[in-house]
């Protein structure tokens, strides 16, 4: 029987890394079908469970812009069409937030509020733990370059030593010291995500078609 395996995406560590790809490549990539790209990857996984696996469930972790409405009326709109069409391939999605922070200048005094993404973190975390508290899943990847999630590796690690876990490093986003705590990992190309793309439309049960963001 194959390993069951569960892969836990930070939605806006990835989304980063596409807009990086798309500066340096010219490549439009945000309509990136997840559960393809994750099914591409499953080798190494394989090679460090020395046993056959299989995608048992992605969870994918995000938060809607709402603050960014002013400047791009669209952005929630586009982001919402692409949940859709994450669910449509069984993708399950955990919706955050973001929170205002007021923040000021060092030098000059002047105060601004900075939007930041709450709650990731920990609902990723407990994720990871309870994943393996309820004997769910035989190995759990990461999919962020998050030291933030160092923590959360390390317990999980200390309270279920036979399970696995690992780091999935979304293109550019390599980071030693996770990838230290983790018990393997791997990174995600330029030319994986390109290949691993939604169609230009998807139809959903219900007859309506999905489209491609324009901008996407």
């Amino acid at each position: 029987m194959a390993k069951r395996v569960a892969f836990l995406v930070d939605g806006f560590n990835v989304y980063y890394s596409l807009r990086d790809v798309e500066k340096l490549s010219k490549a439009k990539v945000k309509w990136l079908d997840l559960r393809k790209l994750l099914s591409d990857h499953l080798q190494p996984i394989r090679e460090a469970l020395g046993e056959r696996v299989e995608v048992s469930v992605v969870h994918y972790f995000f938060a809607y812009a709402y603050h960014q409405t002013p400047y791009d009326a669209e952005v929630v709109n586009r982001h919402a069409t692409y949940v859709e069409a994450l669910e449509t391939t069984g993708i399950r999605v955990v919706l955050s937030k973001f929170k205002a922070k007021d923040v000021a200048c060092s030098k000059c005094g002047h105060q601004w509020k900075r939007h930041e993404e709450k709650q990731t973190d920990v609902a990723l975390g407990v994720k990871l733990m309870d994943s393996f508290a309820r004997d769910e899943r035989d190995a759990v990847v990461l999919v962020s370059g998050d030291t933030d999630l160092i923590p959360a590796i390390q317990m999980t690690r200390a309270l279920f030593p036979q399970r696995k876990i690992g780091v999935a490093f979304p293109f550019l986003r390599h980071n030693t010291e996770l990838e230290a705590a983790a018990d393997f990992s791997f990174k995600i190309t330029q030319k994986a995500l390109q290949r691993a793309q939604f169609p230009l439309t998807i139809p959903l049960a219900n007859g309506v078609i999905l489209e491609k963001p324009g901008s996407w």
